[in-house]
């Protein structure tokens, strides 16, 4: 019976590049028989996720259990495909760029050709203009820029979905407003492009969450006044307290809470500590006349009423007579973790991809 160790460096080694894809044309031309190839997969040794390309078994359960799936699935298409010109694109570019998006059911590898369109099992190729500087190389991935990707997006997402990307991008320096416009530019009579239009307009790099990017949508829908985004609270010359959005005249705070900000808190703290550090900051700007709005998910789907009456009411309030606390807004968002992001294709030093099985 073949085994993993037996496939030849020769396919095991480029085959690590792309998470461990091996095309059967590789395996047949370094020498292995159709009948060794036949004779893995029955036993499970290997496993065929398309038409002409396989993947160990230890593999593709590594891949799984890192949620690398989608960068798999992208690179088996594009192998199979074996065209040049085909780049991916649209939601498919946004996993590549590690950008949030909508959830979907049946994922669907997107790719842009300037030749042809086409599609098939799992995977859709739209046909339209790739100009040089919006096509890049990341790691193994052919894919749209994140201008073009964010504007291609913008078309057909759901506006805080694409305004929630945008904000991602911007934050972590992925591109710039100017990359944006640039692709609108040459898009301007494309199907869906004000669309597009909008979520630029309404995008801000200083949203550090998708939840802030929905509540300043969400804010601005109810006609609230617009908050500044990213204060710092300053007391005695210590840095108390960095604000998700900041209302100067009432010295009023707003906070979007997720659940993963408690669940795993930053910096090596215990939930447990996260929310007694953060309960005792927060006394002591109360203390100072500082109020606090929190808000949560709910608060801004069902719980938009009550959400809207407690800011406004927080809003009439009177102002602290006396400031003992300074506030300096941030120019740019920051993301929220010294570890650098891992987008499903950067090298890892205990990567386990494409490894040798252990001796028995």
């Amino acid at each position: 019976m073949l085994r993993t160790a037996a496939a030849p460096i020769s396919v095991t080694e480029p085959g690590r590049r792309r998470l461990g894809l091996l095309p059967t044309a590789e395996l047949t031309a370094a020498g292995v028989t159709k009948a060794e190839i036949a004779a893995a997969v029955r036993s499970g040794t290997w496993t065929r996720v398309r038409p002409g390309i396989l993947i160990s078994s230890a593999d593709l359960a590594e891949v799984e259990r890192t949620g690398r799936r989608p960068g798999l699935d992208a690179l088996a298409v594009t192998t199979h495909l074996a065209r040049p010109s085909a780049v991916l694109s649209g939601a498919t570019a946004a996993w590549v760029w590690g950008l949030p998006r909508p959830r979907v059911t049946t994922p669907v590898v997107e790719l842009t050709d300037p030749h042809r369109w086409r599609r098939g099992q799992g995977w859709l190729m739209t046909r339209a203009s790739l100009p040089e500087d919006e096509m890049t190389v990341r790691g193994a991935y052919s894919v749209t820029t994140v201008a073009r990707t964010l504007v291609d997006v913008a078309r057909a997402w759901p506006e805080v979905h694409a305004v929630a990307a945008m904000d991602a991008a911007l934050l972590r320096g992925l591109t710039t407003r100017a990359e944006l416009q640039r692709v609108l530019d040459r898009q301007f009579c494309v199907p869906g492009i004000p669309r597009s239009v909008r979520a630029v307009q309404l995008a801000d790099g200083r949203a550090e969450s998708w939840l802030e990017t929905l509540g300043r949508l969400t804010f601005a829908a109810l006609g609230l006044p617009p908050f500044v985004p990213q204060v710092e609270l300053w007391v005695g010359g210590r840095l108390v307290k960095v604000v998700d959005g900041w209302y100067p005249g009432p010295a009023l705070a707003v906070e979007f809470d997720g659940r993963v900000k408690y669940a795993r808190p930053a910096f090596g703290r215990t939930p447990a500590e996260e929310l007694w550090r953060e309960k005792r900051d927060e006394d002591l700007l109360r203390s100072l006349g500082v109020a606090f709005v929190r808000v949560v998910g709910d608060d801004l789907s069902g719980g938009r009423g009550a959400l809207e009456r407690q800011v406004r009411r927080s809003l009439d309030r009177p102002a602290p007579s006396v400031r003992e606390f300074q506030e300096v807004p941030r120019p740019a968002g920051r993301t929220r973790t010294d570890a650098p992001l891992d987008d499903g294709w950067l090298a890892r030093a205990d990567d386990l991809v494409g490894a040798a099985p252990p001796s028995a």
